[in-house]
Protein backbone atom coordinates (compact mmCIF):
# COMPACT_ATOMS: atom_id res chain seq x y z
CA UNK A 1 0.00 0.00 0.00
CA UNK A 2 1.11 2.96 -0.93
CA UNK A 3 2.14 5.97 1.69
CA UNK A 4 -0.73 8.57 1.77
CA UNK A 5 -0.03 12.18 1.19
CA UNK A 6 0.10 14.36 3.89
CA UNK A 7 -0.24 18.22 3.90
CA UNK A 8 3.42 19.75 4.08
CA UNK A 9 3.64 23.29 4.48
CA UNK A 10 4.93 25.64 1.57
CA UNK A 11 3.55 29.25 1.61
CA UNK A 12 4.03 29.90 -1.99
CA UNK A 13 1.17 27.29 -2.39
CA UNK A 14 -1.35 30.74 -1.41
CA UNK A 15 -0.38 32.73 -4.49
CA UNK A 16 -2.94 32.49 -6.54
CA UNK A 17 -3.91 34.80 -9.28
CA UNK A 18 -7.88 34.97 -10.16
CA UNK A 19 -8.02 38.71 -10.17
CA UNK A 20 -10.37 37.71 -13.58
CA UNK A 21 -13.26 36.40 -10.92
CA UNK A 22 -13.05 39.32 -8.59
CA UNK A 23 -11.55 37.14 -5.33
CA UNK A 24 -9.90 38.49 -3.08
CA UNK A 25 -6.80 36.82 -2.68
CA UNK A 26 -6.84 36.90 1.09
CA UNK A 27 -10.06 34.55 0.36
CA UNK A 28 -7.53 31.44 -0.53
CA UNK A 29 -4.58 32.37 1.72
CA UNK A 30 -3.15 30.12 4.49
CA UNK A 31 -4.69 30.79 7.73
CA UNK A 32 -7.67 33.04 7.03
CA UNK A 33 -10.01 30.67 8.68
CA UNK A 34 -12.95 33.13 9.85
CA UNK A 35 -14.93 30.35 11.40
CA UNK A 36 -13.65 27.46 13.57
CA UNK A 37 -13.79 23.92 12.03
CA UNK A 38 -17.55 23.01 13.53
CA UNK A 39 -16.81 20.37 16.64
CA UNK A 40 -19.18 17.88 14.92
CA UNK A 41 -15.86 16.77 12.34
CA UNK A 42 -13.01 17.31 14.94
CA UNK A 43 -14.84 15.34 17.65
CA UNK A 44 -15.44 12.62 13.97
CA UNK A 45 -12.29 12.96 13.07
CA UNK A 46 -10.65 12.46 16.78
CA UNK A 47 -13.48 9.35 17.36
CA UNK A 48 -12.20 7.57 14.24
CA UNK A 49 -8.52 8.44 14.70
CA UNK A 50 -7.86 11.04 11.73
CA UNK A 51 -5.43 14.12 13.02
CA UNK A 52 -6.31 16.84 11.77
CA UNK A 53 -3.39 17.63 9.79
CA UNK A 54 -4.26 14.92 7.48
CA UNK A 55 -7.55 16.62 6.59
CA UNK A 56 -7.81 19.57 4.15
CA UNK A 57 -10.97 21.73 4.31
CA UNK A 58 -12.13 24.28 1.82
CA UNK A 59 -15.47 26.72 2.12
CA UNK A 60 -16.62 29.22 0.79
CA UNK A 61 -19.80 30.61 0.39
CA UNK A 62 -20.65 31.73 -3.34
CA UNK A 63 -22.62 35.61 -3.51
CA UNK A 64 -23.78 37.05 -6.62
CA UNK A 65 -22.18 39.86 -8.00
CA UNK A 66 -21.89 41.69 -11.01
CA UNK A 67 -23.92 40.36 -13.74
CA UNK A 68 -21.69 37.49 -15.08
CA UNK A 69 -19.56 37.03 -12.14
CA UNK A 70 -19.97 35.97 -8.61
CA UNK A 71 -17.53 36.80 -6.10
CA UNK A 72 -17.00 34.38 -2.92
CA UNK A 73 -16.89 34.81 1.00
CA UNK A 74 -13.90 32.56 3.08
CA UNK A 75 -15.59 30.69 5.89
CA UNK A 76 -13.52 27.86 6.21
CA UNK A 77 -9.70 27.45 5.11
CA UNK A 78 -7.81 24.56 6.95
CA UNK A 79 -4.41 22.86 5.16
CA UNK A 80 -6.67 24.61 2.13
CA UNK A 81 -3.57 25.11 0.18
CA UNK A 82 -1.79 22.01 0.10
CA UNK A 83 -1.78 19.59 -2.24
CA UNK A 84 -3.05 16.70 -1.61
CA UNK A 85 -4.57 12.97 -3.32
CA UNK A 86 -8.40 13.86 -4.32
CA UNK A 87 -9.38 10.68 -5.60
CA UNK A 88 -11.88 10.92 -7.99
CA UNK A 89 -13.08 14.43 -7.69
CA UNK A 90 -9.80 15.10 -10.17
CA UNK A 91 -12.86 14.14 -12.51
CA UNK A 92 -14.46 17.78 -11.49
CA UNK A 93 -11.53 19.27 -13.48
CA UNK A 94 -11.30 16.82 -16.00
CA UNK A 95 -15.35 17.18 -16.99
CA UNK A 96 -15.07 21.12 -16.24
CA UNK A 97 -12.35 21.54 -18.62
CA UNK A 98 -13.71 20.03 -21.33
CA UNK A 99 -17.05 20.69 -21.30
CA UNK A 100 -15.77 24.60 -21.64
CA UNK A 101 -13.13 23.64 -24.29
CA UNK A 102 -15.25 20.89 -26.58
CA UNK A 103 -18.27 22.20 -25.53
CA UNK A 104 -20.85 20.06 -24.50
CA UNK A 105 -22.19 19.09 -28.29
CA UNK A 106 -19.30 17.29 -28.86
CA UNK A 107 -19.50 14.09 -29.93
CA UNK A 108 -17.31 11.39 -30.61
CA UNK A 109 -17.18 9.97 -34.20
CA UNK A 110 -17.02 6.11 -35.17
CA UNK A 111 -15.74 5.94 -38.59
CA UNK A 112 -16.23 2.48 -40.89
CA UNK A 113 -14.48 1.84 -44.00
CA UNK A 114 -14.30 -1.08 -46.28
CA UNK A 115 -11.94 -2.19 -49.27
CA UNK A 116 -14.72 -4.25 -50.60
CA UNK A 117 -18.00 -3.37 -52.74
CA UNK A 118 -21.71 -3.70 -51.84
CA UNK A 119 -23.59 -6.37 -54.27
CA UNK A 120 -26.78 -7.20 -54.17
CA UNK A 121 -27.26 -6.91 -50.46
CA UNK A 122 -23.75 -8.25 -49.75
CA UNK A 123 -20.68 -6.22 -48.99
CA UNK A 124 -17.83 -8.48 -50.01
CA UNK A 125 -14.80 -6.99 -48.56
CA UNK A 126 -13.23 -5.74 -45.25
CA UNK A 127 -14.97 -3.92 -42.23
CA UNK A 128 -12.48 -1.01 -41.06
CA UNK A 129 -13.72 0.50 -37.47
CA UNK A 130 -11.31 3.54 -36.73
CA UNK A 131 -12.32 4.92 -33.38
CA UNK A 132 -11.42 8.29 -31.65
CA UNK A 133 -12.34 7.02 -28.14
CA UNK A 134 -16.41 7.31 -27.48
CA UNK A 135 -16.42 6.46 -23.66
CA UNK A 136 -19.64 5.25 -24.19
CA UNK A 137 -20.29 2.99 -26.82
CA UNK A 138 -22.73 0.65 -25.81
CA UNK A 139 -25.36 -1.46 -26.84
CA UNK A 140 -27.86 0.95 -27.81
CA UNK A 141 -25.55 3.16 -29.92
CA UNK A 142 -23.95 0.33 -31.53
CA UNK A 143 -27.15 -0.94 -32.59
CA UNK A 144 -28.24 2.01 -34.23
CA UNK A 145 -24.60 2.02 -35.78
CA UNK A 146 -26.37 -1.15 -37.11
CA UNK A 147 -29.27 0.39 -38.29
CA UNK A 148 -27.10 2.51 -40.64
CA UNK A 149 -25.14 0.12 -42.27
CA UNK A 150 -28.66 -1.50 -43.53
CA UNK A 151 -29.52 1.95 -44.44
CA UNK A 152 -26.76 1.56 -47.02
CA UNK A 153 -28.42 -1.67 -48.61
CA UNK A 154 -26.25 -4.48 -46.72
CA UNK A 155 -27.90 -7.35 -45.27
CA UNK A 156 -25.17 -9.93 -45.43
CA UNK A 157 -21.10 -9.28 -44.71
CA UNK A 158 -18.63 -11.37 -46.21
CA UNK A 159 -14.90 -10.55 -44.63
CA UNK A 160 -13.30 -9.83 -41.60
CA UNK A 161 -13.12 -7.11 -38.83
CA UNK A 162 -10.47 -4.80 -38.64
CA UNK A 163 -9.90 -2.49 -35.68
CA UNK A 164 -8.16 0.70 -35.71
CA UNK A 165 -6.70 2.39 -32.79
CA UNK A 166 -4.56 4.35 -33.56
CA UNK A 167 -5.73 7.46 -32.11
CA UNK A 168 -4.10 6.75 -28.96
CA UNK A 169 -0.92 6.36 -28.53
CA UNK A 170 -0.17 2.32 -27.54
CA UNK A 171 1.27 3.20 -23.60
CA UNK A 172 -2.15 4.78 -22.56
CA UNK A 173 -3.54 1.42 -23.75
CA UNK A 174 -1.37 -1.02 -21.55
CA UNK A 175 -3.06 -2.36 -18.48
CA UNK A 176 -1.62 -0.87 -15.13
CA UNK A 177 -3.27 -0.78 -12.00
CA UNK A 178 -2.76 0.34 -8.56
CA UNK A 179 -4.38 -2.35 -6.70
CA UNK A 180 -3.35 -5.64 -8.84
CA UNK A 181 -7.37 -6.11 -9.92
CA UNK A 182 -6.67 -6.22 -13.31
CA UNK A 183 -10.47 -8.02 -13.81
CA UNK A 184 -12.50 -5.47 -12.17
CA UNK A 185 -14.56 -2.90 -14.23
CA UNK A 186 -12.99 0.11 -12.87
CA UNK A 187 -9.64 -0.92 -14.20
CA UNK A 188 -10.57 -0.79 -17.79
CA UNK A 189 -7.95 0.64 -19.85
CA UNK A 190 -8.59 3.20 -22.20
CA UNK A 191 -9.57 2.21 -25.96
CA UNK A 192 -10.55 4.22 -29.01
CA UNK A 193 -12.58 1.18 -30.02
CA UNK A 194 -13.77 0.82 -26.19
CA UNK A 195 -17.52 -1.37 -26.47
CA UNK A 196 -19.72 -1.32 -23.38
CA UNK A 197 -16.48 -0.77 -21.11
CA UNK A 198 -15.06 -4.23 -22.12
CA UNK A 199 -17.27 -5.00 -19.27
CA UNK A 200 -19.66 -8.39 -19.25
CA UNK A 201 -22.36 -7.65 -16.72
CA UNK A 202 -24.38 -10.74 -15.56
CA UNK A 203 -27.46 -9.88 -13.72
CA UNK A 204 -28.63 -12.32 -11.42
CA UNK A 205 -31.89 -12.60 -9.01
CA UNK A 206 -34.03 -15.31 -7.95
CA UNK A 207 -36.81 -15.72 -10.23
CA UNK A 208 -40.49 -14.80 -9.65
CA UNK A 209 -42.60 -17.36 -11.20
CA UNK A 210 -39.89 -20.75 -10.05
CA UNK A 211 -38.10 -21.32 -7.45
CA UNK A 212 -34.71 -21.17 -9.85
CA UNK A 213 -32.20 -18.30 -10.60
CA UNK A 214 -33.07 -15.94 -13.62
CA UNK A 215 -29.70 -14.87 -15.02
CA UNK A 216 -28.87 -12.58 -18.21
CA UNK A 217 -26.01 -10.96 -19.42
CA UNK A 218 -24.98 -7.93 -21.40
CA UNK A 219 -23.75 -7.01 -24.08
CA UNK A 220 -24.40 -9.94 -26.18
CA UNK A 221 -21.69 -12.02 -27.60
CA UNK A 222 -21.88 -14.01 -30.31
CA UNK A 223 -19.81 -17.29 -28.97
CA UNK A 224 -20.97 -17.10 -25.33
CA UNK A 225 -22.71 -19.79 -23.63
CA UNK A 226 -23.50 -19.36 -19.80
CA UNK A 227 -23.93 -22.46 -17.35
CA UNK A 228 -25.69 -21.88 -14.46
CA UNK A 229 -25.06 -24.71 -11.77
CA UNK A 230 -25.78 -22.19 -8.75
CA UNK A 231 -28.46 -22.94 -5.80
CA UNK A 232 -30.78 -21.49 -4.16
CA UNK A 233 -29.89 -21.00 -0.17
CA UNK A 234 -31.91 -19.28 2.39
CA UNK A 235 -29.94 -16.68 3.49
CA UNK A 236 -29.56 -12.90 3.38
CA UNK A 237 -28.61 -10.85 0.04
CA UNK A 238 -25.24 -9.26 2.44
CA UNK A 239 -22.18 -10.88 0.67
CA UNK A 240 -24.07 -12.32 -2.28
CA UNK A 241 -20.75 -12.70 -3.84
CA UNK A 242 -18.82 -14.08 -1.41
CA UNK A 243 -20.60 -17.56 -2.19
CA UNK A 244 -20.29 -17.40 -6.32
CA UNK A 245 -17.86 -19.23 -8.54
CA UNK A 246 -17.64 -18.13 -11.98
CA UNK A 247 -14.98 -19.43 -14.86
CA UNK A 248 -15.15 -18.39 -17.96
CA UNK A 249 -13.30 -20.81 -20.37
CA UNK A 250 -11.60 -20.27 -22.20
CA UNK A 251 -10.07 -17.13 -20.39
CA UNK A 252 -8.65 -14.35 -22.39
CA UNK A 253 -8.09 -16.56 -25.56
CA UNK A 254 -6.61 -14.44 -28.65
CA UNK A 255 -9.44 -16.64 -31.02
CA UNK A 256 -12.26 -14.04 -31.79
CA UNK A 257 -14.52 -16.20 -32.99
CA UNK A 258 -13.90 -19.11 -30.15
CA UNK A 259 -16.84 -20.06 -28.32
CA UNK A 260 -17.22 -18.73 -24.83
CA UNK A 261 -18.68 -20.54 -21.64
CA UNK A 262 -18.78 -18.55 -18.91
CA UNK A 263 -19.80 -20.99 -15.78
CA UNK A 264 -21.58 -19.95 -12.16
CA UNK A 265 -21.58 -22.35 -9.28
CA UNK A 266 -21.87 -22.21 -5.67
CA UNK A 267 -24.75 -20.52 -3.70
CA UNK A 268 -27.09 -17.40 -4.20
CA UNK A 269 -29.17 -15.91 -1.45
CA UNK A 270 -33.02 -16.05 -2.69
CA UNK A 271 -34.07 -13.31 -0.79
CA UNK A 272 -31.41 -11.31 -3.54
CA UNK A 273 -34.13 -9.49 -5.97
CA UNK A 274 -31.74 -8.51 -8.46
CA UNK A 275 -27.79 -7.76 -8.47
CA UNK A 276 -25.11 -7.40 -10.92
CA UNK A 277 -22.03 -9.71 -11.38
CA UNK A 278 -19.48 -7.29 -13.68
CA UNK A 279 -16.26 -9.21 -14.97
CA UNK A 280 -13.47 -8.03 -17.75
CA UNK A 281 -12.22 -11.30 -18.68
CA UNK A 282 -12.09 -11.11 -22.62
CA UNK A 283 -9.48 -9.13 -24.78
CA UNK A 284 -10.64 -6.18 -26.85
CA UNK A 285 -10.38 -7.76 -29.86
CA UNK A 286 -12.34 -10.60 -28.78
CA UNK A 287 -14.78 -8.50 -27.25
CA UNK A 288 -15.37 -5.84 -29.36
CA UNK A 289 -15.59 -8.74 -32.52
CA UNK A 290 -18.53 -10.67 -30.89
CA UNK A 291 -20.16 -8.12 -29.22
CA UNK A 292 -20.50 -6.57 -33.14
CA UNK A 293 -20.91 -9.72 -34.70
CA UNK A 294 -23.69 -10.56 -32.31
CA UNK A 295 -25.44 -6.83 -32.75
CA UNK A 296 -24.96 -7.22 -36.57
CA UNK A 297 -27.10 -10.12 -35.79
CA UNK A 298 -30.06 -9.21 -34.04
CA UNK A 299 -30.32 -5.88 -36.16
CA UNK A 300 -31.36 -8.86 -38.68
CA UNK A 301 -28.09 -9.16 -40.63
CA UNK A 302 -26.07 -11.78 -41.55
CA UNK A 303 -22.67 -13.60 -42.15
CA UNK A 304 -20.78 -15.52 -44.75
CA UNK A 305 -18.89 -16.99 -41.79
CA UNK A 306 -18.08 -16.23 -38.48
CA UNK A 307 -15.57 -12.92 -38.40
CA UNK A 308 -12.28 -12.81 -36.95
CA UNK A 309 -11.67 -9.47 -35.23
CA UNK A 310 -7.91 -8.06 -35.89
CA UNK A 311 -5.93 -4.76 -35.27
CA UNK A 312 -4.89 -2.80 -38.33
CA UNK A 313 -5.10 0.20 -39.46
CA UNK A 314 -7.27 1.71 -42.25
CA UNK A 315 -5.56 1.06 -45.54
CA UNK A 316 -5.14 4.54 -48.06
CA UNK A 317 -7.16 2.54 -50.18
CA UNK A 318 -10.46 1.80 -48.22
CA UNK A 319 -13.32 3.72 -48.49
CA UNK A 320 -15.72 5.57 -45.99
CA UNK A 321 -19.07 3.65 -45.38
CA UNK A 322 -20.12 5.70 -42.50
CA UNK A 323 -19.26 8.13 -39.67
CA UNK A 324 -21.11 7.29 -36.49
CA UNK A 325 -21.27 10.09 -33.86
CA UNK A 326 -21.99 8.93 -30.71
CA UNK A 327 -23.71 10.53 -27.68
CA UNK A 328 -22.72 14.22 -26.80
CA UNK A 329 -20.33 15.30 -24.07
CA UNK A 330 -22.95 16.94 -21.94
CA UNK A 331 -24.63 13.65 -21.39
CA UNK A 332 -21.63 11.79 -20.83
CA UNK A 333 -20.32 13.99 -18.41
CA UNK A 334 -23.58 13.19 -16.33
CA UNK A 335 -22.44 9.17 -16.10
CA UNK A 336 -18.67 10.21 -15.57
CA UNK A 337 -19.29 12.73 -12.10
CA UNK A 338 -22.45 11.18 -10.65
CA UNK A 339 -21.15 7.45 -11.31
CA UNK A 340 -17.79 8.34 -11.22
CA UNK A 341 -16.41 6.13 -14.41
CA UNK A 342 -13.26 6.14 -14.41
CA UNK A 343 -12.20 4.81 -17.89
CA UNK A 344 -14.69 7.59 -19.36
CA UNK A 345 -13.16 10.26 -17.41
CA UNK A 346 -9.33 9.01 -18.78
CA UNK A 347 -10.38 8.82 -22.42
CA UNK A 348 -12.11 12.42 -21.87
CA UNK A 349 -8.76 13.92 -21.04
CA UNK A 350 -7.22 11.96 -24.12
CA UNK A 351 -10.02 13.42 -26.46
CA UNK A 352 -8.87 16.78 -25.33
CA UNK A 353 -5.13 15.91 -26.41
CA UNK A 354 -6.79 14.31 -29.76
CA UNK A 355 -8.46 17.21 -30.59
CA UNK A 356 -6.02 19.83 -29.83
CA UNK A 357 -2.52 18.33 -30.47
CA UNK A 358 -3.41 15.49 -33.02
CA UNK A 359 -3.23 11.65 -32.92
CA UNK A 360 -2.14 9.31 -31.40
CA UNK A 361 -3.22 11.14 -27.87
CA UNK A 362 -1.29 10.89 -24.97
CA UNK A 363 -2.11 11.74 -21.22
CA UNK A 364 1.01 14.30 -21.13
CA UNK A 365 -0.80 15.90 -24.14
CA UNK A 366 -4.18 15.70 -22.21
CA UNK A 367 -2.13 17.58 -19.03
CA UNK A 368 -1.01 20.37 -21.47
CA UNK A 369 -4.38 21.13 -22.86
CA UNK A 370 -5.74 21.53 -19.00
CA UNK A 371 -2.55 23.47 -17.99
CA UNK A 372 -3.52 26.26 -21.06
CA UNK A 373 -6.77 26.18 -20.45
CA UNK A 374 -6.42 27.11 -16.15
CA UNK A 375 -3.90 29.62 -17.25
CA UNK A 376 -6.35 31.30 -19.99
CA UNK A 377 -9.07 31.38 -17.10
CA UNK A 378 -6.08 32.99 -14.70
CA UNK A 379 -5.66 29.99 -12.49
CA UNK A 380 -2.00 29.04 -11.86
CA UNK A 381 -2.46 25.29 -10.27
CA UNK A 382 1.29 25.03 -8.55
CA UNK A 383 1.42 21.62 -7.13
CA UNK A 384 -1.24 19.85 -9.45
CA UNK A 385 -0.42 16.49 -10.41
CA UNK A 386 -2.97 15.15 -13.53
CA UNK A 387 -1.95 11.44 -14.27
CA UNK A 388 -4.75 10.05 -15.85
CA UNK A 389 -7.80 12.65 -14.71
CA UNK A 390 -9.66 10.51 -13.28
CA UNK A 391 -8.57 10.00 -10.03
CA UNK A 392 -7.80 6.39 -10.00
CA UNK A 393 -4.15 7.59 -9.00
CA UNK A 394 -1.78 7.15 -6.25
CA UNK A 395 0.43 10.34 -7.79
CA UNK A 396 -2.69 12.55 -8.53
CA UNK A 397 -2.69 15.72 -6.97
CA UNK A 398 -4.18 19.17 -6.27
CA UNK A 399 -5.30 21.54 -3.42
CA UNK A 400 -8.57 22.14 -1.65
CA UNK A 401 -8.55 25.72 -2.49
CA UNK A 402 -7.43 25.16 -6.16
CA UNK A 403 -10.77 22.47 -6.18
CA UNK A 404 -12.95 25.35 -5.44
CA UNK A 405 -11.56 27.88 -7.20
CA UNK A 406 -13.05 25.70 -10.26
CA UNK A 407 -15.84 25.01 -8.86
CA UNK A 408 -16.53 28.91 -8.49
CA UNK A 409 -15.21 29.59 -11.56
CA UNK A 410 -17.92 27.41 -12.82
CA UNK A 411 -20.52 29.47 -12.24
CA UNK A 412 -19.22 31.82 -14.05
CA UNK A 413 -19.07 29.90 -17.60
CA UNK A 414 -21.66 29.56 -20.38
CA UNK A 415 -21.38 25.61 -19.84
CA UNK A 416 -22.44 26.30 -15.53
CA UNK A 417 -25.67 24.46 -15.36
CA UNK A 418 -24.70 21.10 -17.76
CA UNK A 419 -21.96 20.75 -14.72
CA UNK A 420 -24.08 21.82 -11.84
CA UNK A 421 -26.51 19.07 -12.74
CA UNK A 422 -23.45 16.59 -13.48
CA UNK A 423 -22.41 16.33 -10.19
CA UNK A 424 -24.26 13.56 -7.89
CA UNK A 425 -27.45 14.95 -5.86
CA UNK A 426 -27.04 13.55 -2.11
CA UNK A 427 -29.94 11.62 -0.98
CA UNK A 428 -31.06 10.97 -4.49
CA UNK A 429 -28.71 9.70 -7.00
CA UNK A 430 -25.18 8.69 -8.16
CA UNK A 431 -22.50 7.85 -5.44
CA UNK A 432 -24.10 10.22 -3.06
CA UNK A 433 -27.86 8.19 -3.14
CA UNK A 434 -27.33 6.72 0.16
CA UNK A 435 -25.75 9.65 1.42
CA UNK A 436 -27.48 12.20 4.23
CA UNK A 437 -30.69 10.62 4.12
CA UNK A 438 -31.76 11.23 7.58
CA UNK A 439 -30.17 15.03 7.95
CA UNK A 440 -32.71 15.62 4.28
CA UNK A 441 -35.73 14.71 5.90
CA UNK A 442 -35.30 17.69 8.53
CA UNK A 443 -36.02 19.62 5.56
CA UNK A 444 -39.14 17.94 3.52
CA UNK A 445 -41.51 20.66 5.34
CA UNK A 446 -39.38 23.48 3.00
CA UNK A 447 -40.95 24.80 -0.66
CA UNK A 448 -37.81 25.28 -1.33
CA UNK A 449 -35.53 22.29 -0.02
CA UNK A 450 -31.73 22.30 0.07
CA UNK A 451 -29.31 20.14 -1.93
CA UNK A 452 -26.16 19.26 -1.58
CA UNK A 453 -24.71 18.09 -5.06
CA UNK A 454 -21.40 16.45 -4.50
CA UNK A 455 -18.45 14.80 -6.34
CA UNK A 456 -17.17 11.83 -4.41
CA UNK A 457 -13.81 10.11 -3.96
CA UNK A 458 -11.92 7.12 -2.42
CA UNK A 459 -9.18 5.12 -2.33
CA UNK A 460 -7.45 3.33 0.09
CA UNK A 461 -6.35 5.77 2.95
CA UNK A 462 -8.23 8.67 0.86
CA UNK A 463 -11.54 9.85 0.99
CA UNK A 464 -12.80 12.92 -0.65
CA UNK A 465 -15.47 15.25 -1.81
CA UNK A 466 -15.73 18.43 -3.81
CA UNK A 467 -19.37 20.23 -4.98
CA UNK A 468 -21.83 22.80 -4.14
CA UNK A 469 -24.39 23.13 -1.12
CA UNK A 470 -27.30 25.25 -1.03
CA UNK A 471 -28.17 25.69 2.44
CA UNK A 472 -31.94 25.75 3.83
CA UNK A 473 -31.64 29.57 3.50
CA UNK A 474 -30.76 29.71 -0.03
CA UNK A 475 -26.83 29.97 0.45
CA UNK A 476 -24.56 28.65 -1.73
CA UNK A 477 -21.64 27.24 -0.96
CA UNK A 478 -18.48 25.60 -2.64
CA UNK A 479 -16.92 22.97 -0.07
CA UNK A 480 -13.82 20.65 -0.70
CA UNK A 481 -11.97 18.45 1.73
CA UNK A 482 -9.41 15.73 1.57
CA UNK A 483 -8.57 13.38 3.85
CA UNK A 484 -4.63 10.87 3.38
CA UNK A 485 -4.49 8.80 6.02
CA UNK A 486 -4.85 4.99 6.59
CA UNK A 487 -7.84 5.81 8.40
CA UNK A 488 -9.76 7.70 5.70
CA UNK A 489 -12.26 5.31 4.90
CA UNK A 490 -13.75 6.38 8.36
CA UNK A 491 -13.80 9.98 7.43
CA UNK A 492 -17.30 9.77 5.67
CA UNK A 493 -19.09 10.69 9.07
CA UNK A 494 -17.04 14.21 8.89
CA UNK A 495 -17.51 14.92 5.57
CA UNK A 496 -21.13 14.48 6.11
CA UNK A 497 -21.05 16.42 9.33
CA UNK A 498 -19.21 19.39 7.05
CA UNK A 499 -22.21 19.17 4.65
CA UNK A 500 -24.67 19.15 7.50
CA UNK A 501 -23.28 22.16 8.71
CA UNK A 502 -23.25 23.58 5.55
CA UNK A 503 -26.99 22.88 4.59
CA UNK A 504 -27.96 24.10 7.76
CA UNK A 505 -26.67 27.57 6.50
CA UNK A 506 -22.78 27.04 8.30
CA UNK A 507 -21.74 29.18 10.57
CA UNK A 508 -24.10 31.84 12.84
CA UNK A 509 -23.97 35.59 12.26
CA UNK A 510 -22.14 35.69 16.33
CA UNK A 511 -19.10 33.31 15.00
CA UNK A 512 -17.56 36.13 13.18
CA UNK A 513 -14.69 37.48 14.08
Amino acid sequence: MSKPITPTTNPLLAIFWIAALIIPLSCFAEGSNPFPIPKGITNSLERNQIPLDAVSISVIEIEPGRPGKQVAKTLLNWHANEAMNPASTMKVLTTLSSLDILGPQYRWRTNVYTDGVIHQGTLKGNIYLQGTGDPKLVPEELAKLMKDLQGLGIQKIDGNLFFDRSAYAPSVMETNTIDGESLRAYNVSPDPLLYAFRTLSFQLGKSRTADFIDLSYSPALSQLKVVNQMQLVDKPCDNWKSNIRFNLDPENSSNTDQAITAQFSGTFPSSCKGVNYNVVALDANTFLTQGFAAAWELAGGAWAQAPTGKSGNVPLAARLLLQFEGINLGDDVQDINKYSNNVMARQLLLTLALEKMGKPATTANGDLVIQSWLKQNSMNFSGLVIENGSGLSRNEAISANQMNQLLLTARNLPISDIFYNSLPIAGTDGTMRNRLMTQLRKFLHLKKKPEARIKTGSLADVRAIAGYVMSKSGKLYAVTSFINHPNAWKGLEAHDQLLTWLLEDGPEPKQAR
